[in-house]
């Protein structure tokens, strides 16, 4: 397990926004070129988990959704086909909110909002949402070769911003164990529940090869000035 403040990473380049600018511009031209939307990450299994709990639960189709990282936009339309109506995307590569609005557009989704937006500095407008889900930013944060730790911390506070409080945070993970996310998210978060992932069994251990986390943002508590009024 990492201790707060270790890096428990090695720096990589997919942890860089040009990586990721590269990679989306060419699955861009790909799309323009033959249509093909790209990469779904952690594969169309995780877009069903992260669906299937939402409809086990019973949330609401208007509940208000931010995909933090949308990248190709594939798990909004998911989501809009499966009934969700308040869907939001965000990405900081403009290519990637290029690639994710003419996916949608070919689906005909056309509710769904799409935005050039950086997590670590949301703007203001980017609050009040229901339900966050993360598949890999969070992973790619932590390559981040440029202060990864303090970018670890400034996205927890971003999520602690943008999500109502008893709002849900679904993330998953290839990086992270689950009592590493515990550990990240446990200022202002209580875990909820960990969703089956496919497991692996290697010298006679049985692992996770992804973790799939649902997280709460815990209720504001009021403050002593609060009572006094």
């Amino acid at each position: 397990m990492a201790l707060a403040g270790d890096e428990p990473f090695s720096p990589s380049v997919l942890g860089t926004r040009e990586h990721w600018d590269a990679a989306y511009e060419r699955e861009l031209q790909t799309f323009q070129d033959i249509g093909d939307t790209g990469e779904i990450w952690f594969g169309e299994e995780s877009m069903v988990r992260i669906i299937r709990w939402l409809e086990k639960h019973k949330v609401p189709l208007d509940s208000s959704v931010l995909d933090i990282g949308t990248g190709n936009g594939v798990l909004l339309v998911e989501l809009a086909k499966s009934g969700y109506m308040n869907l939001t995307g965000i990405d900081y590569s403009p290519s990637a909110i290029q690639l994710s609005e003419k996916v949608t557009e070919k689906e005909g989704m056309s509710n769904i909002k799409l935005k050039v937006e950086d997590f670590l500095a949301p703007s203001a407008e980017l609050s009040g949402f229901d339900i966050c889900i993360d598949k890999g930013t969070f992973d790619a944060i932590s390559l981040d070769p440029s202060d990864a730790v303090g970018k670890r911390k400034l996205y927890v506070g971003s999520l602690g911003r943008v999500l109502k409080p008893e709002g849900f945070f679904l993330i998953t993970s290839c990086n992270w164990t689950k009592e590493e996310l515990l550990n990240e998210f446990r200022e202002g978060f209580e875990i909820l529940e960990e969703l089956p992932t496919p497991k692996f069994c290697f010298g006679g251990r049985i692992g996770n090869s992804v973790t799939a986390l649902v997280f709460q943002r815990k209720k504001v508590r009021p403050s002593i000035l609060d009572k006094l009024d």
